[in-house]
């Protein structure tokens, strides 16, 4: 992870220029381009993603060769359409879960299957053709040129990049290598007629962030920042404006008119969708969809949905026809389990409660969400694995509790369905599943191997920098005392959500306003004194930060400390930068195809089933289920408890059912009155 910028910095910086597309190409991933999507739609520029790919020298089955087969050659890849979007999405995945060596690889075998819909550019100096030319392999370079301009033909361009550094070290390593490559490109391009275009890293969104980012490079690889050693940028890479691009590349003004034309050739598309509910296996003797074909015409449909539910459900035939062999089935396990519960026959008020519910989970389109939870629920209780009685508001859902989903009676308590499903507020149903620590993945293996292992997936989490670990990380990097980041560490409030929100700079404009900064700590601490007697919370716990900071300044600047002054300052950059990746405690994705055709995937060591590189915002837009899998100690406990009481099984997997116990199998444990507290806490 060697990006500073935010999403949302470098979107918006594109916006105010008055740009009308912008890129995003991470290293080897995919895992910012949901948000970008989404950041993008909502300022009102044309989102253009892709991915900064490594392709193996050789395939991505050669390992052999840790020099040779683990550097991987950049090469950048745009989705021109809603078919390279897919390719994308394959590639990426392929490359993280079958091609990781050292990085995630993918190979030109692939890139040729791939192809469809996509526009490339040859990359920066780690690309194959920079790299030839700067090997003196200018035979070998025209090749490399040729074949993409085969695969890819005239949506393959050549990339000029000009980093001028300032520091003399990098200037000689890249600048210059990149002037003579930009010389080689540009005599190739018009001898191959292959079109040149202007391009620059982007690791940051503004030229001040420069030092930041060279910080966060630091700590990233473990180094300090006076190590000689360590990976070093051109402090180029900030996003740069129209008008700065125009200047750099103003003697090649076909180079920025490419990046014109490639903006052009990208179609609109859209990524988020209507729920892509997985197929529920229903019994053959009961119905199919071909034989309720011959059955129900669109016109029976749309009378029974109701002509607004209909098109408001996507107006395909063929999906709510599916939906209605559903919401039948649902239906008579419904009735089988209702009655179970309540006797044959039903009493008329419960009757009318079930009615309404399956009316409802119909025509809002999810009977198919209630059976496949139902199906593992009840096979994990087949399993010997402990399930909790349901938790939020699907205790609410006298459908859930007949067919198993919950515990709780919801009449007998009278709980709302409303707070669970509601027609006036379209959303995918939520339900919290409990299971014992050691059942849950019991659980995971089972659906896993009934949906497809390609079908299921754990989301991935996004770790980000906090207040503290900022002032420590950065603290190290400079080399300021252990004992001073301790000292200052221990001076952030531990209340939950404590930003450093830019306190740095905030304290800086009030000493220019106030004129000195120990002026400007008499203002914060007024302003505090008076948030605290208002009750006003936020403004209080954001000025107690700005009273911390200025304290620091004043004692940095009386001490001349420069370490310390420079960490308060990039810790206050760097606070809330992506620092690593995990997986969900407890979500679920559950796809109808494979999860490659609608979101990238990549492996995790802690986890059997695939993971998300978008995190759990943001992949229910996409149309996917999510289900949360919550393995609960409490329950492992109770189950370890009730093992050696040698319950009927019936009666120890519905152990929330407390009315199907009867008082004997307790009368071992239970006495009339409790022993006094002092027998219970004499020592032995």
């Amino acid at each position: 992870m060697d990006g500073q910028a935010s999403v949302s910095a470098l979107v918006s910086k594109a916006a105010e220029d008055g740009m009308k597309a912008i890129a995003l190409t991470d290293h080897g991933n995919m895992m910012g381009i949901k948000e970008f999507f989404d950041t993008c739609k909502k300022k009102g520029v044309k989102p253009i993603m892709g991915v900064e790919a490594y392709v193996a020298e050789r395939t991505i089955a050669d390992r052999s060769d840790k020099v040779l087969d683990r550097s991987g050659r950049h090469l950048i890849l745009l989705a021109k359409n809603k078919t390279g979007y897919r390719n994308l999405l394959k590639l990426t995945s392929i490359a993280s879960v079958e091609g990781f060596f050292y990085r995630p690889r993918i190979d030109k075998q692939l890139l040729e299957k791939h192809h469809e819909g996509l526009i490339v550019t040859s990359a920066c100096l780690g690309g194959e053709v920079p790299r030839k030319i700067m090997n003196n392999d200018l035979d070998g370079a025209r090749q490399a040129i040729l074949w993409y301009k085969d695969i890819f033909g005239e949506d393959y361009y050549l990339e000029l990049q000009r980093h001028p550094s300032e520091d003399p070290r990098m200037r000689e390593l890249v600048y210059d290598e990149q002037v003579r490559v930009n010389e080689q490109l540009l005599m190739l391009s018009k001898e191959l007629g292959v079109k040149v275009v202007a391009a620059n890293d982007v690791h940051f969104a503004d030229a001040k962030m420069a030092e930041a980012h060279d910080i966060m490079i630091c700590m990233n690889t473990g180094k300090d920042q006076e190590d000689e050693s360590r990976m070093r940028y051109t402090r180029q890479e900030w996003f740069k404006t129209t008008e700065e691009m125009n200047r750099l590349f103003a003697d090649v003004p076909e180079a920025l008119l490419s990046t014109q034309e490639i903006a052009e050739k990208v179609e609109a598309f859209e990524l988020n969708s209507g729920p892509i509910m997985p197929l529920f296996p229903i019994p053959e003797d009961f119905g199919t969809w071909e034989g309720y074909k011959t059955q129900f015409t669109e016109d029976d449909l749309k009378q029974e949905f109701g002509p607004e539910r209909y098109e408001s459900l996507g107006g395909d035939y063929d999906h709510l026809l599916r939906v209605k062999l559903e919401a039948d089935y649902l239906e008579h396990l419904t009735y089988k389990g209702a009655k179970k519960f309540y006797g044959d026959p039903l009493p008329d008020h419960v009757k009318e409660r079930i009615d309404f519910e399956l009316e409802t989970v119909k025509t809002m389109g999810f009977p198919g969400y209630f059976l496949i939870v139902q199906d593992f629920i009840n096979a994990a209780r087949d399993m010997g694995v402990l399930v909790g009685p349901g938790r939020g508001s699907a205790a609410g859902s006298a459908v859930a509790y007949c067919v198993g989903i919950t515990s709780v009676d919801p009449i007998k308590y009278d709980l709302l369905f409303e707070r669970f499903l509601n027609p006036d507020r379209i959303s995918m149903p939520d339900v919290d599943i409990d299971f014992d620590d050691d059942g849950r993945a019991l659980v995971l293996d089972w659906v896993a191997q009934k949906y497809g292992k390609d079908k299921v997936a754990h989301i991935c989490t996004l770790g980000t920098m906090a207040a503290k670990s900022a002032i420590k990380d950065v603290g190290r990097v400079l080399r300021l005392p252990l004992s001073e980041t301790d000292r200052i560490s221990k001076l952030i409030p531990e209340k939950p959500g404590t930003k450093l929100a830019n306190a740095f700079r905030e304290v800086i404009s009030l000493e220019k306003e106030k004129g000195s900064v120990d002026l400007a700590l008499v203002h914060i601490e007024k302003k505090l004194s008076e948030a605290r007697n208002g009750g006003k919370d936020k403004e209080a716990a954001r000025m107690e930060m700005l009273q911390i900071f200025a304290r620091e300044i004043i004692k940095g600047r009386m001490e001349e400390d420069g370490k310390l002054l420079k960490t308060l300052e990039l810790a206050c950059d760097l606070e809330g930068s992506i620092r690593q990746t995990g997986v969900h405690a407890c979500g679920v994705l559950i796809g109808r195809d494979p999860l490659d055709e609608h979101i990238p995937l990549m492996p995790a060591k802690e986890a059997n089933l695939l993971v998300t590189q978008y995190d759990g915002t943001l992949v229910e837009s996409i149309g996917l289920l999510k289900m949360d899998f919550l393995g609960l100690k409490t329950l492992s406990i109770i189950k370890e408890a009730l093992e050696p009481s040698n319950f009927p099984k019936a009666w120890m997997w519905t152990w929330s059912r407390f009315r199907m116990m009867t008082k004997k199998p307790f009368s071992c444990s239970v006495r009339e009155k409790p022993p006094p507290f002092s027998s219970l806490s004499r020592p032995v």
